[in-house]
């Protein structure tokens, strides 16, 4: 499931309609993306997953020789979003897998926002004005960077912008009897034995100004001139993005497993390597720009210090006389790439998962999940082998569970039945492919 903030944003791209129109993830990158930012976005290492949009701190004017005349104003229009939803849900039992997760009651969620926003659109003239503009000389050195890593940029041309502070509300209560034990961000905290109402309430302040969403358009250079796609941006993706869709819906589970093999198999990885990497991930999951830190130093094969387990993680892939060609550089950027695409809860669950050590027992269930329905495009009841479930047993499974439901599929905790959907597929070959190369680290 995803965020509070995500969930609005998506609910009001919804809303509002236009297909190109994107919904922003996370509150740090509402914060960042303005009118004319530039992202980039990156080919992923996968055929089973993309990246994300990466919204970086330079905007088109950066890049572009001062101008004579003051580009055209924006044209913005305001409007309001409101969205309300309350939830009661009986659940009784327990996971027919011997865990200790056992409960009875009401369950009742209640979400909310109201949202004040405008849509500022950049006019055709604006566009004719800035285009007349040439690249500054010299170009700046992160578009070489870019150019040499094939990372492909765009602009923002519109955005969805809060007018006031709002704030978002998240409020559920329990009415639980029986033993539980749950794990964090999910449902309701703690564990014990006995009985009461338990509540917990989530509120989330989202600033004036903030981007709920944007409209981008895909920049190309030439002849140090440069340009933008105003068709459809999506239609222009990588030159061979689409190519790789096509062979996707073609695939069937045992390419992307051995997509895995052959990532880990070539690494080579030393023990001692293996335990660096594994203990200093575990350290990190908590922080997803130490993450993206990480995976752009490597990427870019830049000569940067990072401190703390992203600089341990360097200094030991630095012993080896092969790098950058080393094959343990390769498999590590794949495992960054499957952890960009979770989201902030997965990657928490996912470090208790490291924990508990129940890694390889979370990568067996979800391929019994993905594996029979990897090419199902339609919403379909599954049942989870209870074989599988048992050595999770207790928080285990609640944790397991929780990296399930925010893939989307709809899971059940008082039930081994659950219920595939398609956009499912992606960010669970995401968390195989994680799943799998943890695994491997965990050896050591």
């Amino acid at each position: 499931m995803p965020s509070m903030f995500e969930r609005t944003t998506k609910k009001l791209v919804k809303d509002i309609g236009p297909q190109e129109l994107r919904p922003v993830k996370c509150l740090e990158r509402a914060t960042k993306i303005r009118q004319f930012s530039l992202i980039q976005r990156k080919k992923a290492r996968s055929r089973f997953w993309k990246l994300p949009d990466d919204p970086l701190d330079v905007s088109l004017r950066h890049i572009l020789e001062p101008g004579s005349s003051v580009p055209d104003a924006a044209v913005k229009v305001s409007a309001d979003f409101s969205d309300s939803m309350v939830r009661k849900q009986q659940a009784a039992g327990n996971v027919n897998a011997g865990a200790d997760v056992g409960f009875s009651g009401e369950m009742t969620m209640c979400r909310g926002s109201s949202l004040e926003y405008q849509i500022v659109s950049t006019p055709h003239e604006t566009w004719k004005e800035l285009q007349e503009r040439k690249l500054l000389d010299p170009e700046p050195a992160f578009l070489k960077q870019c150019r040499e890593a094939g990372v492909n940029l765009y602009v923002v041309t519109d955005t969805v912008e809060l007018l006031n502070s709002s704030m978002l509300q998240d409020l559920s209560s329990a009415n639980v009897s029986g033993k539980f034990s749950i794990a964090r961000n999910i449902c309701f905290q703690g564990e014990g034995q006995g009985g009461g109402l338990k509540v917990r309430e989530k509120k989330l302040t989202v600033p004036k100004g903030s981007v709920l969403a944007y409209k981008r358009k895909q920049l190309v250079f030439h002849n140090k001139g440069w340009g933008i796609f105003h068709i459809t941006d999506d239609v222009v993706d990588d030159d061979d993005d689409d190519d790789d869709d096509d062979d996707t819906l073609l695939a069937d589970f045992k390419l992307l497993e051995e997509e895995v093999s052959q990532k880990v198999k070539a690494a080579e990885l030393s023990k001692g390597m293996r335990g660096v990497v594994f203990s200093n991930l575990l350290a990190m999951l908590g922080h997803r720009e130490a993450l993206q830190d990480l995976m752009d130093t490597l990427e870019l094969e830049l000569d940067k210090h990072l401190e703390g387990p992203g600089g341990a993680i360097l200094t030991e892939l630095r012993k080896d006389s092969r790098y950058p060609e080393v094959g343990s550089k390769s498999l590590l950027l794949y495992l960054l790439e499957a952890l960009i695409v979770l989201s902030d809860i997965q990657l928490d669950l996912l470090a208790q998962s490291m924990e508990k050590r129940i890694l390889v027992q979370q990568r067996d269930l979800v391929r019994s999940i993905l594996e029979p329905n990897f090419n199902c495009f339609q919403n379909i009841p599954f049942t989870l082998q209870p074989e599988l479930l048992a050595p999770l047993q207790g928080e285990g499974l609640v944790i397991t569970y929780g990296l399930l439901d925010e893939c989307g599929l709809k899971m059940k905790l008082n039930s081994p039945r659950s219920t595939w959907i398609p956009e499912a597929k992606e960010p669970l070959s995401a968390l195989y492919g994680a799943l799998s190369v943890l695994t491997q680290l965990a050896e050591a």
